[in-house]
């Protein structure tokens, strides 16, 4: 019989499992979601206020959601700059709506 070996084609290194750092990103992502719907109710706060705390909670979710779950902490900073692009998008069409909210006519 031939002896056959576990490890796929061109895997340098054996398999390690990442069950305990999804376990805890899961936690976390759900403990962020639980402080957006508290804050989404909160009578104390005006609604810039709302929106701003929503926009960062949404924001930081997605920054875990794609650097553990996407993988791209083990990319190469090219790859991350790349990924990134869309989230200067994002801030710079909330600094335009700020400045239209905001200005003085």
């Amino acid at each position: 019989m031939a002896h056959h070996d576990h490890a796929h084609s061109g895997d340098s290194q054996p398999h390690v499992s990442h069950k305990k750092s999804y376990i805890v990103i899961f936690v976390i992502l759900a403990i962020l979601t639980a402080i957006e719907i508290w804050a989404a109710e909160l009578k104390n706060l005006t609604t810039f206020q709302k929106g701003s705390a929503l926009t960062f909670l949404a924001i930081g979710k997605a920054f875990i959601v794609a650097y553990y779950y996407m993988h791209l902490k083990e990319e190469t900073k090219w790859l991350k700059f790349i990924a990134a692009i869309p989230i200067m998008a994002g801030v710079y069409a909330t600094v335009l709506c700020l400045e239209a909210t905001f200005k003085p006519f």
